[in-house]
C-alpha cells in the first residue's frame, strides 16, 4: 500500500510541527512521520515543564556555527515576536523570568497542544508512533518504507513526496527517543555532517583534583567563566553551580558549547571585585582574618575550602601577608583556570552542537543544493542556541522557512 503527499516530514517535534503546519495550511497535503508514542517530549520536559518557547532578545549572536551566516535569514524572516502573536491567538499565558527568556504560565503542554492545532487546522495527517525503515529517492520524489509500530508488528506502509523535511532533531536526551537519523540520512545523500557533541550540559572533573572542592556542593554563585578560541570566544556572567562531580548551572551549561576537550576554562568567583587590588590597597586596616574578611563576599563553605585547597591560613591576617601571596590569592579567585576532563554527555546534554553542514543548505528554504526536495531543520542542522530559549527560536524560525517553501 502506498500514499501519496507533497510534503512527508519526519519528526513531530518543534521544528517539525511548525514546519508540518505551515506547510499545510499554504494548500500542501503533509504527513508527519515520528516513531515516538508521546508527542513531543522535548517540549514537554523543557524549562521545568513551563517550556523556555522562546527569548525576547534573539539575534544571530546567540548562535554557535561553523557557518555563522546561516541562521541570519531564517530567524530575521520569523521572530520571537511572531511566535508571541501565534501564543496570544491560542490564549497560552506566559512571562518573562530573566534575560529575556519567555515560559508558558501554567504548562509546556499548551504549547503542545498549539503546534498539534495548527496542525489540525492544515489537516496535517499523522503516522505516530511508526518507523521509517527506509528512504529512497528517484525522479518522482522521496520513497519511505514504514513500520506502523516501532517494533515492526503493526504492518508497512508506503508513502511517496515530492518533499522530505528531516526534522527528528539531534542526540541530546537518549531516553527520551533521540537517535542519529538526521545524519544518517544527510550521509545517504551526500550530505557532510559537522561532528556532533554534547552542548549545555554540566562538566566534569578528576575526582581526585576535585575533591577539595566537593564540601561546596550545593553552593550557588553568580560567576563570569570564559573559553574557546579567539574566533569562537565563549564569555558569560551566570550562576555557577557546584556539584559533588564537577560544575553545573547556567554559567556551565552556556560554556559548555564552547568548550574543546584538554582546555581550560577561566573563572572569575568574585566580577564585581578585583580581589588582589582590594586586599593590597586596604590590608593595614583590615581587623578581621582572612577567612572572615573573605565571608563578606563569598558564602563560608566556599571560603573554608578555597583557602584550604589553595594552601592558603584562613586565620592569616592580611596586614602580615606579603603583596604577592595577595596576588595569588586574588588570581585563584577572579581567574581560576581548571581543565574538565569531560561532560555529563548526552543524556544530560540539553542539545546537540553540530549536525548537517549548513553550507549544503539554502538560508531561506533549508533545502539541501545538491537533493531538490531534501530539507533539514531544526536541532538536526549545524546550529545552535544558547542556554535561554534561543533553540527552540531557531526550531520556530526554520520550521516556518522550510514550511513556506517545501
Amino acid at each position: 500500500m502506498s500514499t501519496q503527499f507533497d510534503v512527508a516530514v519526519i519528526g513531530a517535534g518543534a521544528a517539525g510541527m511548525m514546519c508540518a503546519a505551515v506547510a499545510a495550511q499554504r494548500g500542501r497535503s503533509v504527513v508527519l512521520i515520528d516513531h515516538a508514542t508521546k508527542l513531543a517530549e522535548k517540549i514537554r520536559i523543557s524549562g521545568g515543564g513551563r517550556c523556555n518557547f522562546t527569548n525576547v532578545d534573539t539575534a544571530p549572536a546567540n548562535f554557535l556555527s561553523n557557518n555563522p551566516h546561516f541562521c541570519k535569514s531564517a530567524l530575521s524572516r520569523y521572530t520571537p515576536q511572531d511566535f508571541l502573536g501565534l501564543m496570544k491567538r491560542h490564549r497560552i499565558a506566559y512571562h518573562e523570568k530573566h534575560k529575556g527568556q519567555l515560559f508558558c504560565d501554567r504548562s509546556a503542554e499548551d504549547v503542545i497542544a498549539m503546534l498539534k492545532a495548527e496542525c489540525d487546522t492544515g489537516h496535517v495527517q499523522w503516522r505516530m508512533p511508526c518507523k521509517v525503515a527506509g528512504v529512497g529517492k528517484d525522479d518522482a520524489g522521496f520513497r519511505l518504507d514504514l513500520e506502523l509500530r516501532a517494533d515492526g508488528s503493526g504492518g508497512g506502509e508506503t508513502i511517496l513526496a515530492g518533499s522530505l523535511v528531516i526534522a527528528s532533531g539531534g542526540l541530546s536526551i537518549p531516553k527520551i527517543g533521540a537517535t542519529d537519523f538526521a545524519y544518517r540520512i544527510a550521509r545517504q545523500f551526500g550530505l557532510k555532517v559537522v561532528e556532533p557533541r554534547p552542548a549545555l550540559v554540566p562538566l566534569t572533573f578528576d575526582d581526585q583534583a576535585w575533591a577539595p572542592f566537593v564540601p561546596m556542593a550545593g553552593i550557588a554563585l553568580e560567576v563570569d567563566v570564559e573559553t574557546g578560541s579567539k574566533q569562537t570566544r565563549g564569555h558569560f556572567r551566570e550562576d555557577l553551580l557546584f556539584t559533588h562531580r564537577g560544575l553545573s548551572g547556567p554559567a556551565v551549561l552556556q560554556i559548555s558549547s564552547f568548550w574543546d576537550p584538554n582546555t581550560a576554562l577561566t573563572l572569575n568567583l568574585l566580577p564585581q571585585i578585583d580581589v588582589a587590588a582590594s586586599l593590597i590597597k586596604e590590608k593595614s586596616s583590615i581587623r578581621k582574618n582572612l577567612g572572615n574578611h573573605l565571608a563578606q563576599w563569598l558564602p563560608i563553605r566556599v571560603v573554608e575550602g578555597w583557602l584550604a585547597a589553595n594552601a592558603f591560613q584562613a586565620d592569616a591576617r592580611p596586614a602580615d601577608m606579603p603583596d604577592r601571596e595577595l596576588r595569588r590569592l586574588g588570581t585563584s579567585l577572579n581567574a581560576w583556570q581548571l581543565i574538565p576532563n569531560g561532560s555529563e554527555g548526552y543524556r544530560k546534554a540539553e542539545v546537540t552542537r553540530g549536525g548537517v553542514d549548513t553550507r549544503a543548505l539554502s538560508q531561506q528554504t533549508m533545502m539541501a543544493s545538491t537533493v531538490p526536495g531534501l530539507h533539514f531543520v531544526g536541532e538536526a542542522v549545524d546550529v545552535t542556541g544558547w542556554l535561554g530559549g534561543y533553540n527552540f527560536q531557531w526550531a520556530w524560525a526554520s520550521g516556518m522557512a522550510c514550511g513556506l517553501a517545501a
